[in-house]
């Protein structure tokens, strides 16, 4: 018992601040509104659960998917870089709203679609939560953990799933009170708020894409010198 908790420490340890769920939080608190507070918690549900699976499938079938379809994680960090980019942008420059355009009592079922709109896969749970930096790590680190079987067998089995349900338990606590947040800051509050986030989404989706670019120059760096 006491190398499961040790595992389950060292996981949650390791896996937290990649994932950081507090990012993930402000992220939610940007696209969501006009949703109401049950619609806010059904989306970080499902974001929560989008979690624990991507996490279950890159530690268990990761490598191997990434394999036969030639993905690289160099690959995967600049696309992800670009969707948060992306994301960013939108949340920077958004469109004119539904509800506030003159059509809006003939509309009414578009502006309950427009308010419902799903952002639990993207961009709460991927790229935010469990992103190119955390797949990766779950794929090494499930790649190391083959080879070298640190602790015991039935522990290499239990360990994995509770440290995903833990940290997909924390992501969900902590996207809960984002309502509370956001009663605080008030409508004027959240739109600058979603500026602010828009705009460090920018900044951190280009860096994803200078990181995976300069990890291609590095490769093609290394090839010719051969």
């Amino acid at each position: 018992m006491l190398e499961l908790l040790t595992a389950v420490g060292i996981g949650l340890a390791t896996l937290l601040p990649l994932a950081n769920p507090l990012t993930t939080v402000a992220l939610l608190m940007g696209l969501s509104r006009g949703m109401s507070e049950a619609e806010r918690d059904h989306q970080a549900l499902r974001a929560s659960i989008y979690v624990f699976v991507i996490m279950m499938v890159a530690y268990y079938t990761g490598q191997l998917v990434m394999n036969v379809f030639g993905i690289s994680i160099t690959g995967l960090r600049i696309a992800g870089g670009l969707i948060v980019a992306f994301i960013g942008f939108r949340m920077l420059f958004p469109q004119q709203k539904l509800d506030e355009t003159p059509e809006v009592e003939r509309r009414t079922e578009e502006l309950r679609q427009h308010r419902t709109d799903d952002i639990a896969f993207i961009p709460l749970a991927m790229p935010s939560t469990a992103g190119p930096g955390t797949i990766a790590l779950i794929i090494s680190t499930a790649a190391a953990v083959k080879d070298k079987q640190p602790y015991a067998e039935w522990v290499m089995l239990v360990a994995p799933p509770l440290i995903f349900f833990l940290a997909s338990l924390i992501l969900l606590l902590c996207l809960r009170s984002s309502g509370a947040i956001m009663r605080r800051l008030g409508n004027s509050g959240v739109e600058a708020f979603s500026r602010l986030m828009g705009f460090l989404l920018v900044c951190i989706g280009v860096q994803f894409v200078i990181n995976g670019v300069y990890e291609v120059a590095e490769e093609v760096h290394v090839l010719l010198s051969l």
